[in-house]
């Protein structure tokens, strides 16, 4: 007897499949331009609470919702506002406690009917905890005990069933984004905020301060403007860094030397020659506070391997080198 494979892929048709993935698409797009439009005072009521509470943010929600509650919870938290999702179902076992009087609820469930939310809005009420909902119904359990309601678009899901959550996830998802800039924007929150939170990965490189990675004291190639090549030739040797600084009597950086002035200036006195006829004068240099992107976007400008960090008087107090930046997978 031959088995028989049967290949499936036959039956399917490509081009409505792509057709199906489009129309998906397009209905999610409508759902969002249709938050875009109601986005009303109760955003702003929102962010009001949430700026004037002492705790946290604490995101509720059952199924999707709280996948989606999950995110949010972590971008606020990520961008200074602290928050953590308290599963619901878990709540009525003991993580009730999780939740304080100085908190603030956004409990999330797109019918507003979500029964495992009524223990959490219970213990809510009965301690005065203020709660955000966001609910498609304006006349669900959820909204009507809400002290503020984040509506959201009822134009159904972009499922082919109408019942697998899409629409309705995205447009929760997005209202959570915008309350994360929102409240981004009443804090006033920076790069530098932003780095402290996300010390690794490659936003935590591309945010670290020069001050983090530079070469500093003993390891910073200088000598001074009464030396002689011969010391510079040594103190570049020794530092491996493929320069050498060049300060005056009140210890301010004036020039520099590097491998490409010495192939310039080679002859056979050099040794002898002082060093402030050999160094380019006037030096790129960086501030210890900057971040380390910008001493890679004045390295490539510039065609330069390395930078000094000096202080407000022009004193070096560090130095940078191309190779540092790509160790610190800031380049």
């Amino acid at each position: 007897m031959t088995n028989t494979v049967i290949d499936f892929n036959q039956f399917h048709d490509t081009r409505k499949e792509i057709e199906i993935a489009q129309e998906a698409v397009t209905s999610e797009i409508k759902t969002l331009e249709d938050l875009r439009e109601h986005i009303d005072e109760n955003f702003v009521k929102a962010l009001d609470l949430i700026s004037s509470v002492k705790g946290r943010v604490i995101i509720t929600g059952m199924g999707k919702s709280g996948h989606i509650g999950k995110k949010i919870a972590a971008s606020l938290a990520s961008t200074g506002t602290p928050s953590f999702f308290v599963h619901p179902a878990e709540a009525a076992h003991g993580d009730l406690g999780m939740i304080t009087t100085d908190d603030v609820i956004i409990a999330i469930s797109n019918s507003g009917e979500s029964r495992e939310l009524v223990d959490v809005l219970n213990y809510c009420k009965r301690y005065g905890i203020k709660i955000i909902s966001m609910t498609k119904n304006p006349d669900s359990t959820l909204a009507q005990a809400s002290d503020i309601l984040l509506q959201l678009p009822a134009l159904g899901e972009a499922c082919p069933l109408g019942l697998a959550p899409t629409n309705s996830t995205t447009a929760t998802l997005v209202m959570g984004d915008i309350l994360t800039i929102g409240m981004m924007y009443r804090k006033g929150f920076t790069k530098a905020d932003f780095n402290v939170r996300h010390p690794g990965g490659k936003l935590g490189s591309v945010l670290q301060r020069v001050s983090n990675i530079m070469h500093t004291g003993a390891s910073i190639p200088l000598v001074t403007e009464d030396d002689f090549m011969d010391k510079a030739l040594l103190e570049m040797t020794n530092k491996m860094l493929g320069c050498v600084g060049i300060v005056n009597k009140d210890g301010q950086l004036t020039g520099i030397i590097t491998d490409g002035d010495l192939r310039r200036a080679m002859n056979m006195q050099l040794l002898f020659t002082p060093v402030t006829r050999v160094m380019s004068s006037h030096p790129k240099t960086i501030n210890a506070d900057a971040f380390a992107t910008e001493a890679v976007k004045i390295m490539n400008e510039k065609h330069i391997t390395t930078l000094f960090i000096v202080d407000e008087q022009g004193k070096p107090t560090g130095i940078i080198h191309i190779h540092d930046l790509l160790m610190a997978k800031a380049a």
